[in-house]
């Protein structure tokens, strides 16, 4: 029973973390909605979930928990991945958001004196190998600015992560740093009022990417979290960007280039790689 509620949380967040990026491209793709609403829609949705469910935990205060430094980083990567997505496919984002996000908390483990294994060495050079194939020009290559807005926001993903790392508990933590970012993501809101677009589909999509797949989904994985070992709960993310692939093709119509489906792999692999090596390395 312990392991198929483990799966079931599991697979449950990791729909909704890939239903971030198929709501988002969809909202930006098929409605008139501008990035910045959206950024603002999402973060305030979440936020407003998360205050409500660590208030039914008797938790009433959940400003005490997070940090500004953390709600920067939460709102650097969702004004980014909004305006990346207005040129990317949800597959492509997905996949340079995911990408992003751990060469960032890898990179930054290694600045802090982590020693890679030869192994992960050999995964870094795969992966990264797969970034520039992506990136380089051609007539599947995605828009450069767009691509690069979204490896900005991974960056700032990764920040957070390791940010949140140790900080108390991690649903509280959660909703106190959204709650922060509600006057960073209205104040950008303001600045772009002049290209504002309010629609009422993108603002539903809105919606449920902050209160369901942000708010909702982060708590389901944090009760996941504690049922998987460190290798697992690293490696499982791997299947964000397949989702939002398969989600792409299916409900956006979305095609799959050669160039994404080895770059991908390559990406992904080499992730896969690095997170393996990095458990059997000698204590």
């Amino acid at each position: 029973m312990s392991r198929l509620r483990t799966l079931l949380l599991t697979t449950i967040a990791m729909i909704a973390f890939a239903g971030n990026s198929l709501l988002c491209r969809a909202a930006l793709r098929d409605t008139d909605i501008d990035a910045a609403t959206f950024t603002s829609v999402r973060l305030v949705s979440g936020a407003l979930m998360l205050w409500l469910l660590v208030s039914l935990r008797g938790n009433r205060a959940p400003m005490k928990q997070g940090s500004w430094g953390s709600a920067l980083a939460l709102f650097a990567y969702a004004a980014a991945f909004s305006y990346a997505y207005g040129g990317l496919s949800a597959a492509m984002g997905a996949l340079l958001l995911f990408g992003a996000v751990q060469a960032t908390m890898i990179s930054i483990g290694i600045v802090r004196g982590d020693r890679p294994h030869p192994w992960q060495w050999a995964g870094f050079v795969v992966a990264f190998s797969g970034l520039v194939g992506l990136l380089l020009p051609g007539l599947t290559a995605p828009p450069l600015f767009s691509s690069l807005l979204m490896i900005g926001a991974g960056i700032a993903w990764g920040v957070y992560s390791l940010r949140a790392k140790g900080a108390g508990e991690p649903t509280a933590v959660t909703a106190g740093n959204f709650i922060r970012a509600v006057p960073m993501t209205l104040v950008l809101s303001l600045v772009m009022v002049a290209t504002a677009n309010i629609d009422g589909a993108g603002m539903g999509y809105a919606v449920a990417s902050g209160a369901i797949a942000s708010g909702m989904g982060y708590a389901v994985w944090y009760m996941a979290l504690p049922l998987l070992q460190a290798t697992s709960a690293a490696t499982v993310q791997l299947s964000v960007p397949v989702i939002a692939a398969v989600g792409g093709v299916l409900l956006l119509s979305e095609a799959l280039t050669l160039r994404l489906v080895v770059a991908g792999i390559a990406i992904l692999g080499g992730i896969a790689i690095v997170i393996r090596a990095g458990q059997k390395k000698p204590a």
